[in-house]
């Protein structure tokens, strides 16, 4: 202990743990407040920290949200905090029953996380997630896709099963780099006409639906690659 006082050091009883080295920093920058860094109980935020090199210095932001499991009856304010910055955001598990508009400024969103809530429709307003890539929207009770889905033309996975949708628009088919879709325990009974225009698909899951026929160009590709996928195998045995 003196030892630490002679060459001019704090001892340690008193030196500044990092938690109050960070509120210290955010004291020194009022106008980025981030109040959802304060953790709660109840309340889980992971938040990814990604460099970015601005004139007044090197600063960190925030890209990624985790408020999964929180008991949470709406989204979070402080999300909207992080609108230009925020591309990963996960609301599992919680009693969320809307989305709220500000949600729908987060433009550089890539990957929407809200299963199992209580989503009772999925709003126009998402048209303007354009970069958006990843939707799961599993376990809610939405009844259908807005038309203007169309506008995400980023969307690469939409996982949407266990939801009372009874058809897709055909908005839906405009979705060209579609590679993985789960919409099984719904209630389609049909789909799209040129639902065979998603030629990047990948995998499609419609278990447990009321399906009775299949687009014909759908039956056709699914037909070619049992072929293909027949030959490949016999040749290679």
């Amino acid at each position: 202990m003196m030892e630490n006082l002679i060459r001019g050091r704090n001892p340690p009883q008193y030196q500044r743990s990092p938690c109050k080295e960070v509120r210290a920093a955010l004291r020194k920058r009022p106008e980025e407040e981030l109040q959802c860094l304060e953790m709660t109980t109840k309340r889980k935020i992971i938040g990814r920290l990604v460099p970015c090199r601005c004139f007044r210095g090197e600063e960190e932001i925030i890209s990624v949200l985790d408020y999964s499991h929180c008991s949470l009856q709406q989204v979070p304010k402080e999300v909207f905090n992080f609108e230009r910055t925020l591309e990963e955001l996960y609301l599992d598990a919680n009693q969320i029953e809307e989305l709220p508009k500000q949600l729908f400024n987060c433009q550089a969103l890539r990957k929407l996380s809200i299963p199992d809530n209580d989503l009772s429709n999925l709003p126009t307003t998402i048209a303007s997630l354009v970069n958006l890539k990843e939707l799961d929207i599993s376990k809610n009770g939405v009844q259908e896709f807005p038309e203007n889905i169309k506008c995400c033309k980023c969307l690469t996975i939409i996982e949407a099963s266990v939801n009372p949708i009874s058809k897709l628009p055909d908005g839906f088919t405009q979705l060209l780099n579609l590679t993985q879709l789960y919409l099984n325990d719904a209630f389609l009974e049909f789909l799209p006409a040129n639902f065979g225009r998603l030629v990047k698909l990948r995998i499609l899951e419609l278990r447990e639906n009321h399906l009775k026929t299949l687009p014909k160009i759908l039956l056709m590709n699914y037909l070619i690659w049992h072929y293909c996928t027949s030959y490949f195998n016999e040749i290679h045995q």
